[in-house]
């Protein structure tokens, strides 16, 4: 049974990991700002979701599979990658719309959960991540390895939505003081592409 000493470091660790700069956190941001807070929370409900099978991909074992086949790896990595340098593109095409997502219906909420949700899917990184991380909080001697580092996973995912809540929130309430510039509101339309190339990019690039 794993300490509370234990639960605790691991916790420090996962807040640290969550709130550097990363695809996750940096896509909220993006989405927050553009849209706002309402914006943000379904994104963040769609990356913990992502988030959840990720955690169940490392504890059963499929993301060992995935970091052993490097040609598995770069399938998922550049499929990753295209889907953001995609959402670049629609930004950039959308530079002389104003944004006001949050008077739209929830449809418009679902599409930015879809979104998160596969952005997440679609990074094998996080997979590997966890596969590095949580074995190593998992008590020496442990009974059951895979519902320790089930129970850490969701730790780690309550964090994370609890972080990434807080970062919409924020955000949001930045996005909506620049929303009230009408040319800057058009404007963010491409800073948002241009969040979404770098983050594209730095999946494309990046190493495992």
């Amino acid at each position: 049974m794993m300490d509370l000493v234990m639960i605790l470091s691991f916790l420090g660790a996962a807040v640290v990991l969550t709130v550097m700069p990363g695809p996750d956190n940096l896509f909220t941001l993006a989405q927050s700002i553009a849209n706002g807070k309402r914006a943000g929370i379904w994104t963040t409900l769609g990356l913990c979701t992502g988030l959840l099978v990720h955690i169940a991909a490392a504890v059963i074992g499929l993301s060992a599979l995935i970091y052993q086949s490097a040609f598995a790896f770069s399938i998922v990595k550049y499929a990753g990658a295209a889907y953001l340098l995609y959402l670049a593109y629609q930004s950039f095409r959308a530079r002389d719309t104003s944004l006001a997502l949050e008077s739209e219906p929830a449809l418009a909420y679902r599409s930015l959960y879809k979104k998160g949700l596969i952005m997440n899917l679609l990074n094998p990184k996080v997979s590997l991540f966890f596969l590095a991380l949580l074995p190593q909080f998992v008590p020496v001697g442990s009974g059951n390895v895979h519902l320790h580092m089930l129970a850490l996973g969701l730790v780690f995912l309550i964090q994370a939505f609890v972080i990434f809540s807080l970062i919409s929130l924020f955000a949001g309430n930045v996005g909506t003081l620049l929303r009230k510039n009408p040319s800057l509101s058009r404007r963010m339309n491409l800073m948002q592409g241009g969040l979404f190339t770098l983050i594209g990019l730095r999946l494309a690039f990046g190493g495992k």
